[in-house]
């Protein structure tokens, strides 16, 4: 499997970039998670809990899990609902800085009925009630109980998960590659059908889309950002094909509301101290007008995406038709001199001194680079000095709070890339732009905060709340509206493109059964080769 983003940590409770996440899912197992259909499946769990079935309470502040019998740990422990108790213990101790804490936000205990089950009590009603332990792996108690907190980080879990999934790690190198045998205890007999599965990072979409639909090198190529007119033909080699499915979530232009450029308490991009240019509404509407969309979808994505103005793009009950978008320069450039941004003589906007010089970021991907270069295109023609940075996807989407280049340090004044939620209830995607200050991404709390462009709105958060506790399915699509609404018409995101996740499969890999809520390696154990 090939990935051009290497994963850097093996324990999907601490991972930023999608990698890590796929590669953690090899090893670790959440209870449950969702087909392309949206239908929740069992993993770990015996069932899908129902209000039919007593699992879920009719006002929704209670689900109960029951855990498949004879499941163990790779090192033969058995799996027990004090392992459901202690997930939720370790990932909400904030020291911990779990990137998936906000999934776990609503419950309030974890009561452990027996053995094997476990009861979720929630502060509230919850609606999205499946978002704990669903798609997140359940972690063992008895490896980690001592790394719960400011310990997490240091765990040697982190790289030798122990888990219950189809293969336990053999080696790893974190930024390059994760090699896996089968895990002998699994608990589907003859299951997996691979002895040995070798995930490889690094390199770029190009060469990853060669090596599986024309060289045969790799059975799987991950997310084939590639040109259209690039892509497709690389499938007349018969070697491998395409699978396309809905990716959930938008390329979008991310504006930081802070200023990258100074630093207050060791950080740049302090939330109190707000950005030159990009805090006026103005500033933010002519880079909504500069961007075409249609351009990048067509021309670059192809099969992989559609121009869109919506931030929120499925599923389709919640999607927005109030919104618009269109490529318009000369109304760019009016807003801009309204808002007093005047070109000098070097062509450059500027405003008591200030001039509007912005750096622009994203990862290394070509596709990327050539929207990097449309985008600096028309804002350049508009008087706006566009500095590019690439940055190699292993930084870029890095969980390190160290390293300056990753998105979630967010310090450059625009960022570009895909943001996703494989959740069909997308409370965690909508959390992208909620303003409580423990979500602001910050030095703090170790960047794991996920509004990362620290823009912050009453109206906003209002209805965020609210879709934490809305139980009425017949009001819930009216919040998510809103909120698309209100970054869309704010501006705090240019969405771009709707995405498809294309990858590249080998004609010989069989029964695999893609999901674009659950990831690629969600079935893994069923691939066979014919």
């Amino acid at each position: 499997m090939l990935f051009w983003e290497g994963p850097n940590i093996l324990n999907g409770h601490l991972s930023l970039g999608g990698s890590d996440g796929y590669a953690s899912r090899l090893v670790l197992e959440p209870l449950a998670d969702f087909d392309n259909d949206g239908n929740l499946v069992p993993i770990l769990a015996a069932e899908v809990p129902t209000i039919a079935n007593g699992g879920v309470a009719a006002d929704g502040t209670s689900v109960t899990w029951k855990l498949k019998p004879g499941v163990v740990w790779s090192d033969g422990t058995p799996l027990t609902a004090d392992d459901i108790q202690f997930t939720y213990q370790y990932v909400t101790n904030t020291a911990t800085a779990a990137s998936t804490a906000g999934y776990y936000a609503p419950i309030q205990s974890v009561d452990v009925v027996d053995d094997l089950t476990a009861r979720l009590n929630f502060k509230g009603p919850t609606p999205s009630w499946f978002s704990a332990f669903v798609g997140t792996p359940v972690v063992p108690k008895h490896i980690l109980a001592s790394f719960v907190g400011a310990a997490a980080k240091n765990a040697p879990f982190n790289l030798k998960p122990i888990g219950t999934g189809p293969f336990v790690v053999q080696d790893f190198v974190p930024g390059d590659h994760a090699d896996f045998v089968f895990n002998p205890r699994y608990r589907e007999p003859g299951k997996p059908y691979f002895g040995q599965l070798l995930f490889k990072g690094g390199g770029d979409a190009t060469s990853a889309a060669r090596a599986v639909l024309q060289t045969g090198e790799v059975d799987y190529s991950w997310n084939l950002q590639v040109p259209a007119n690039v892509l497709k033909p690389m499938e007349s080699s018969k070697i491998g094909h395409l699978v396309t499915v809905p990716f959930n979530g938008a390329e979008m232009l991310f504006i930081n509301f802070s200023d990258p450029n100074k630093t207050v308490d060791g950080q740049r991009s302090h939330l109190g101290t707000p950005h030159p240019f990009q805090t006026d509404l103005r500033v933010r509407q002519a880079y909504a007008l500069a961007v075409q969309r249609d351009v990048i979808a067509n021309s670059l994505y192809g099969p992989g995406g559609t121009a869109t103005a919506n931030a929120f793009v499925s599923p389709s009950r919640i999607v927005s038709h109030n919104t618009s978008w269109e490529y318009n320069l000369t109304k760019a450039a009016a807003l801009l001199d309204q808002a007093g941004w005047k070109k000098g003589s070097d062509g450059i906007r500027a405003k008591n001194g200030v001039k509007m010089q912005i750096t622009y970021a994203t990862s290394t991907n070509a596709l990327r680079q050539q929207e990097q270069e449309i985008i600096k295109a028309s804002f350049e023609s508009l008087g706006i000095q566009v500095t590019l940075k690439s940055v190699d996807a292993s930084v870029y989407f890095s969980s390190s709070p160290g390293n300056d280049d990753t998105y979630g340090h967010f310090y450059y004044d625009v960022e570009m890339h895909t943001s996703t939620d494989d959740s069909p209830y997308p409370v965690g995607f909508a959390q992208n732009w909620y303003g409580a200050i423990s979500n602001i991404a910050q030095k703090s709390n170790g960047w794991s905060g996920l509004n990362i462009s620290r823009w912050q709105n009453a109206d906003y958060d209002k209805a965020y709340q609210q879709a934490l506790t809305e139980v009425d399915p017949s009001k819930q699509p009216a919040l998510f509206i809103t909120m698309n609404d209100l970054v869309v018409n704010q501006v705090a995101v240019v969405p771009m493109v709707a995405r498809n996740l294309v990858n590249g499969v080998a004609n010989s890999i069989r029964n695999m059964t893609p999901s674009s809520c659950a990831g690629s390696t969600w079935d893994v154990a069923n691939w066979t080769r014919g």
